[in-house]
């Protein structure tokens, strides 16, 4: 569906850091080929990424294990074009250029434009900040948010890749995935303990994607985040298939567990506006 957000940075990342390479590689000691310098590029911009806080130079070098100047000479080229920038602290974070590339990408998916007035609305109501989400490779992917009008803001942003067995929306977007897609990914990725409420068992994981086709939600329940209570639901297209899923993330505080009800049918609400408007006709 659309362009990968990661895919569409990385091609476009790939080919102006090859030409920039050819450019000024000529005179750096180390020997390098396009490829290898491309290869760390992009493992530097992933770990910046990972780190909200920002990575030194020395912190890049020792995690990806490549030489400091190597290290150096990269930064000082993505820094160049505007895809990392250094604080005052000397520390590297992602710059606007790779924001800037991510929207662009999203431009192109109709889901997010009809979502988005329907994701507002549901804040009107909820007061809690609502994500869209799609199933993109083996991760759920936020590919838009709207924030909560309160004090209290979720640590979440667009791009932001999670785990389908410990979010709610990635439950409910692998709830109506091929049985045999679903099964993969748990092996070849493993069912991580990302707090100690995370689902890691395979035959519990499996109870709870039953679960969440048949009452049409999905819900983390501090499985990713302690503190946090997320709620998902999925969106289906004219060809009643999961195009995405709608989801809302509050603190415990915010929506105790006898409130969780009233919640779970706001969110699915919100996911059935946004099915018709994609051209479902309520076939589930």
């Amino acid at each position: 569906m659309g362009l990968p957000l990661v895919n569409f940075a990385v091609q476009y990342i790939e080919h102006k850091f090859r030409m920039s390479y050819d450019r000024s590689m000529t005179t750096k000691v180390e020997k390098e080929t396009p490829g290898t310098a491309v290869e760390r590029a992009l493992g530097i911009l992933e770990a910046v990424a990972a780190r909200s806080a920002g990575m030194s130079n020395a912190d890049l070098s020792r995690r990806l294990e490549i030489p400091k100047s190597s290290a150096s000479y990269i930064l000082r080229a993505l820094e160049k074009h505007g895809y990392v920038r250094r604080d005052d602290g000397g520390k590297y974070r992602l710059g606007m250029k790779v924001l800037s590339l991510s929207r662009n990408a999203l431009t192109g998916l109709d889901v997010r434009e009809v979502a988005l007035p329907v994701m507002r609305e549901l804040v009107n109501r909820s007061h809690l900040t609502v994500h869209l989400a799609i199933l993109d490779g083996d991760e759920a992917v936020y590919i838009e948010k709207v924030d909560s009008p309160g004090f209290i803001k979720m640590d979440t942003w667009v791009g932001k890749r999670m785990e389908i067995h410990t979010t709610a929306v990635g439950k409910a977007l692998a709830a109506f995935e091929p049985e045999e897609k679903i099964q993969r990914i748990v092996r070849d990725r493993g069912l991580r303990r990302v707090t100690p409420k995370s689902i890691t068992s395979v035959q519990r994981f499996a109870k709870e994607l039953d679960r969440v086709r048949e009452a049409g939600y999905g819900i983390d329940d501090e499985e990713n985040s302690l503190g946090v209570r997320c709620l998902g639901a999925p969106i289906f297209n004219e060809d009643d298939r999961v195009e995405a899923a709608i989801g809302m993330s509050a603190t415990l505080s915010q929506v105790p567990k006898d409130a969780v009800p009233r919640y779970v049918e706001m969110v699915k609400d919100a996911a059935r506006k946004v099915s018709v408007q994609l051209g479902w006709r309520g076939k589930r």
